[in-house]
Order: structure tokens, then sequence, then C-alpha cells
């Protein structure tokens, strides 16, 4: 992977979807939906001062949405952070940066 670049589609692990019910509320406060679902498909990652994650999330109904997950440093003991979101996504799509 080129620095800085992002990574190869993976599928999701635990640590994923740990990571994707840990920002579930933030989603569901900027986009103001309600998701019957919240389940990590595949994701992507990317070093920064940190870890950035694209994780598609399947979200009930045939629904897709694409998250931008922060990741900060461990020393700086700072909360996982909900960066961006793409709604209405497919199961086919590639997460690409956004």
């Amino acid at each position: 992977m080129m620095a800085g670049g992002l990574s190869e589609s993976r599928p999701a692990t635990e640590e994923i979807q740990n990571m994707v019910d840990a920002v579930k509320s933030q989603f569901q406060k900027k986009s103001n939906e309600e998701c019957t679902e919240f389940k990590a498909v595949s994701y992507k990652s990317q070093v920064v001062a940190g870890s950035m994650y694209y994780v598609k999330v399947h979200t009930g109904n045939n629904k897709y949405i694409h998250l931008k997950i922060f990741e900060p440093l461990p020393h700086t003991n700072a909360p996982l952070e909900l960066m961006d979101y793409q709604c209405g996504k497919t199961k086919n799509e590639d997460i690409a940066y956004f």
C-alpha cells in the first residue's frame, strides 16, 4: 500500500464492526436516519496521523452506506469520530476515497 493511499478492500472484521457500532449514534444524528440494521460488510483503510477507515455498511432493506471513520493515535485517548458518510450506495459499489 502506498503511504497515505487506500488499502485494498477487505471483509469486515469484528474490530471493524465494533468501530461501526461506536459511531452509529453519530451517523444517525448527522443523517437524521434510523437504521434497521448496521452491519459492516467491507472496508479500506488509510494511514494518516492515526487511521482512517472507509466502511461499507448494510443498513437493511438492500440499502448500503459508506462511512469514513477516524481512529486517532492511541496516545491521544481521543474517541473514534465519524468524519463523513455517503448514503444511497449499492452492495456491489466499490468503496472509494471521499
